[in-house]
């Protein structure tokens, strides 16, 4: 007998930074109440700002009216402590990216929430299983990735843990749907699958930089040029150089040599160059910057030895691609959700369908060949997956054959 999905009558969401107040106001838009929560009123008051903020900015486009904006915000509570937690079907944790901090945060409302509360953590790379291991009920805590800025974006990464029941997971896959958001289950992995596959491409993007294959902008525009909506450098200056570069590190330290981090993210990290957040990044948005780009690839050049090969976009998108078909492969997600992942998460090209997709059209052998060159000229991180091989073998080539990742 099929089990009915839970109904989420009430939502909390704590932490109400950029990311938290985005999350309450797509719950509010969909009709439920939230309590939005923080440590002082300063921080409250802000966060219930920026959700007044998005509606206005729905009423300003002609999308709503403005006492259609007064009825959602209404639905919308501000909070310093768990008072109003005791009735809540949901609780989504938006704080600062450390475990002991989320861990204590689930800690303290696990003695508060009803036993049926739902406990989601929007962490973007740490362990699932290891937050829920610090509740009483570690069943009924799931991560749910929104991505920033959350009204805007509709994907929604489902991660469960490993003690994470079946109930918990399909209660908030329907959650996700209620909200209007594009949800894909991912088996628990670090950096689970848009980060996992995001960051070897903007990694690659920074060692072409680096050996001097191209210049910043003959990379960036070469990626426009192939459709993605930003250059992987526009997008590593908006994300900050010291968040790509802690994801790398993460990555490195969970899947080994493949995922070796670009030096020069550790020089701009260590010249405060952070992105459009301090000003320079890999571009330069304040004139006054100490130091410059170019010294930093400069000093890399001299001491790190580098192999260089000719840029191609193919060399980023490649990168993409083989850890997709590792993430595949382990069964991190299915062909599909992985193609709907990057083109709802990353902005993947619609005509190109999401990696798995382009390396249909490519060609799998093409795919394969040209990694093995990657690999003989530049090192370990382009060992192709193993799948790739067999495919090849099995005359699976993708488009021209019929059958790849997907049937034709």
């Amino acid at each position: 007998m099929s089990r009915l999905l839970m109904y989420i009558y009430k939502a909390a969401v704590v932490g109400a930074g950029a990311m938290g107040a985005g999350i309450a106001q797509v719950i509010s838009y969909s009709g439920l109440p939230v309590v939005l929560k923080d440590v002082n009123p300063e921080a409250v008051q802000k966060g219930i700002s920026t959700i007044r903020k998005i509606y206005q900015g729905r009423v300003d486009k002609g999308k709503m009216t403005s006492s259609e904006m007064e009825q959602k915000m209404m639905l919308v509570s501000g909070a310093t402590d768990y008072s109003g937690f005791a009735d809540v079907d949901i609780v989504i944790e938006a704080v600062f990216e450390d475990l002991k901090v989320k861990q204590a945060l689930f800690r303290e409302i696990d003695r508060i929430c009803p036993e049926g509360t739902i406990f989601a953590t929007n962490s973007s790379s740490l362990s699932i299983s290891e937050i829920g291991a610090a509740t009483r009920r570690p069943e009924k805590l799931i991560g749910l990735h929104f991505f920033n800025p959350a009204p805007a974006m509709k994907l929604v990464e489902v991660i469960a843990g490993l003690a994470t029941s079946q109930e918990t997971i399909d209660d908030a896959v329907a959650f996700a749907e209620g909200l209007r958001k594009i949800p894909i289950r991912v088996q628990e992995c670090a950096g689970f699958l848009v980060n996992r596959l995001l960051s070897p491409y903007l990694n690659e993007a920074a060692f072409c930089l680096q050996e001097g294959s191209a210049s910043l902008k003959e990379i960036d525009d070469a990626v426009l040029a192939f459709g993605m909506p930003m250059g992987p450098f526009i997008l590593s200056d908006m994300i900050g150089i010291d968040v790509a570069a802690k994801v790398a590190e993460v990555l490195f330290d969970a899947y080994g040599p493949r995922m070796r981090p670009a030096e020069i993210l550790g020089r701009l990290v260590a010249a405060k160059r952070l992105g459009t957040k301090s000003g320079a990044g890999f571009y330069d948005y304040d004139p006054a910057a100490e130091t410059r780009l170019g010294d930093l690839i400069g000093k890399v050049q001299k001491e790190a030895g580098l192999s260089k090969a000719p840029f191609s976009v193919n060399r980023l998108m490649l990168a993409m691609v083989n850890e997709a078909v590792i993430a595949l492969q382990e069964g991190v997600s299915s062909a599909a959700d992985i193609d709907t992942a990057m083109l709802a998460g990353t902005g993947f090209p619609q005509a190109r369908g999401g990696p798995l997709h382009f390396a249909d059209q490519l060609g799998i052998d093409v795919v394969l060949s040209e990694l093995v060159r990657l690999k003989d000229l530049l090192g370990s991180r382009f060992w192709p997956a193993p799948m790739l091989k067999r495919m090849v073998g099995a005359g699976h080539l993708g488009v021209k054959s019929g059958k790849g990742f997907f049937q034709y």
